[in-house]
């Protein structure tokens, strides 16, 4: 019996320490934002937030004898020291049907604000060559472009572009190819992508930190739209595509999907997705403004003049399984005359950073977005900004509160902290072992209250900022934080 118990307490004794065996995330230098709980274990009265963008000035007017009221699935980017665009250049009456085909123009700016039309002398529209169109093709829907990091890129291919088009009458995705971003000729005489509507801006892009390329692209599940991923190694032959996934968000119509790596943490993806409502007629919608052109649209199908859309945001650190907000990212706004159409509110895919316009702030960056779109004979891109890392929060109230990480390793010197706080608001810096017992010379003792607002404060403490002796050994951070907001954390070297 004696050595039964004993058995007994060897056996319960080594299941404990199995129970104890932490799972230690490795961040490294790398960027961490908060907008998930990846990093997060426990949360006492604080939250997750998401932030909005602030409406700017209209960047762009759609106005040109080969552009007209139907232009939108903008792609921007930066290319050296300008910033590229190009879009849907299209029209078509309240009716639908369209006054030419769709073109792709191209633009492009310095500081991403005034942009510029260039005349490239590439296609002929009405006798003239006098335009900045890039690419025409039949049947050409959308036409998204980056420009390629693959190692292995050949310069003839510099530039690649996914596109809609037609082969053997059935919807597929075609690829182009460009040395320059403006003079582009098919990558392959066949498509490299066919199950799929891709009525839609689809978009493709090279992942340096997985080494392969990845398409966003549209088709329909279950009658609803939806986005479809899939990867490939040259471009050409891709993977069968895989939907995406967003685990606790409604099932919701998606019309185009924008996802791309954040440029200063590429390990996460974000997207913003146009999603798309048909409310059906109703005295609410009546009250919308435009009701003459929208019941024109309606005569020749309904949604065409009951459909609404707005921008949602989304993340994800796999690429195919997203947190998406059921809350929209850009609302259309009390400016209802412009934004309460089907059409509007389409961000472009792209984020590009860019100077503030008040003195002494620091960059920030610039979403872009359709609107005034399906009435007159244009429509405008509108230009928003958000603080860097400013998209999600851990926020906390003025009565306080805290959270504290998972277990984590790092690689730096120093803790560096993008936060923001009221003049009564702090934050407060903790760093514990893996039991959660604060570690001498770090504890919450030792932190000052941190105030301000800043995208790069280091985090001190009483014996000063340097943590280099505990990089590489397993650790937890805890927040305790009033009124504040606190995007996101690096370890610099």
């Amino acid at each position: 019996m004696k050595r039964i118990v004993i058995g007994i307490l060897l056996c319960l004794i080594g299941m404990s320490g199995l129970a104890r065996e932490v799972k230690v995330i490795d961040i490294g230098s790398r960027r961490e934002l908060f907008l998930d709980d990846y990093l997060i274990d426990k949360m006492k009265k604080v939250r997750l937030e998401m932030h909005h963008p602030i409406p700017k000035e209209i960047v762009t007017r759609f106005d040109k004898p080969w552009e007209g009221n139907g232009c939108s699935f903008q792609v921007i980017f930066k290319d050296g020291d300008i910033f590229r665009t190009y879009y849907n250049a299209w029209a078509h009456e309240p009716s639908s049907i369209p006054t030419h085909d769709v073109f792709i123009g191209y633009a492009e700016s310095k500081d991403g604000i005034q942009w510029t039309r260039p005349d490239l002398g590439l296609f002929e529209f009405n006798g003239s060559k006098n335009n900045n169109i890039v690419w025409m093709n039949p049947n050409l829907d959308n036409f998204s472009c980056f420009k390629d990091t693959n190692p292995k890129c050949t310069p003839d291919a510099l530039y690649k572009a996914v596109y809609f088009g037609q082969y053997n009458k059935k919807s597929s995705l075609l690829a182009a190819k460009s040395a320059d971003g403006i003079h582009w000729t098919p990558l392959t005489d066949k498509p490299i992508i066919t199950d799929g509507a891709f009525d839609s801006l689809n978009n493709a892009f090279w992942d340096v930190e997985r080494g392969e390329y990845r398409a966003y692209y549209r088709d329909f599940r279950n009658n609803t739209r939806d986005i479809k991923w899939a990867t490939s190694k040259d471009f050409i032959h891709w993977t069968k595509g895989e939907w995406l996934k967003y685990p606790g968000a409604p099932n919701e119509a998606l019309y185009t999907n924008n996802v791309a790596p954040y440029y200063r943490a590429p390990h996460i993806y974000m997207g913003f997705p146009a999603r798309y409502l048909d409310r059906g007629w109703s005295d609410e919608m009546r009250a919308l403004p435009q009701l003459k052109e929208r019941l024109e649209r309606s005569a020749v199908g309904e949604r065409y003049g009951t459909a609404l859309s707005d921008c949602l945001y989304m993340t994800s650190r796999d690429g195919k399984t997203f947190k998406r907000w059921t809350e929209a990212f850009i609302r259309p706004g009390l400016r209802n005359e412009d934004q309460w159409v089907y059409g509007d509110n389409f961000a472009a895919w792209g984020l590009i950073e860019t100077k503030s316009d008040m003195a002494g702030a620091p960059d920030e960056i610039s979403i872009y977005a359709t609107e005034h779109y399906w009435r007159g004979s244009y429509t405008n891109l509108r230009r928003y900004v958000i603080r860097v890392d400013g998209f999600v929060s851990v926020n906390a109230p003025g009565k306080g509160g805290e959270f504290t990480t998972k277990t984590i390793t790092f690689k730096g010197k120093e803790l560096e902290m993008n936060f923001s706080t009221s003049v009564a608001g702090y934050v407060r810096v903790e760093i514990q072992d893996t039991t959660g017992k604060p570690i001498p010379g770090y504890t919450l003792k030792d932190s000052p209250e941190i105030f301000g607002d800043q995208l790069d404060r280091v985090v001190s403490w009483k014996t000063g900022k340097d943590v280099s002796q505990l990089s590489g050994k397993p650790i937890r951070l805890r927040f305790v934080m009033s009124d504040a907001d606190l995007f996101s954390i690096k370890f610099r070297k």
